[in-house]
């Protein structure tokens, strides 16, 4: 999402209101921070498993 003015962010928001409704948005934003949360932590264990499995002659 490169650059978001203000118009286009209130865009997004009136049309996610008029999709989903005020009641569905709380639980939208929150099963999307809990897939990205788990995307974080997915993409740090790997991360940490490659560091690991590096021949220990190169740099970590």
């Amino acid at each position: 999402m490169g650059n978001l003015g203000l118009t286009e962010m209130l865009l997004i928001g009136i049309l996610l209101l008029i999709f989903f409704g005020p009641s569905k948005l709380p639980e939208l934003g929150k099963a999307l921070g809990k897939g990205i949360q788990e995307f974080k932590k997915a993409s740090r264990e790997i991360t940490e498993s490659v560091k690991d499995d590096a021949p220990s002659g190169e740099k970590k």
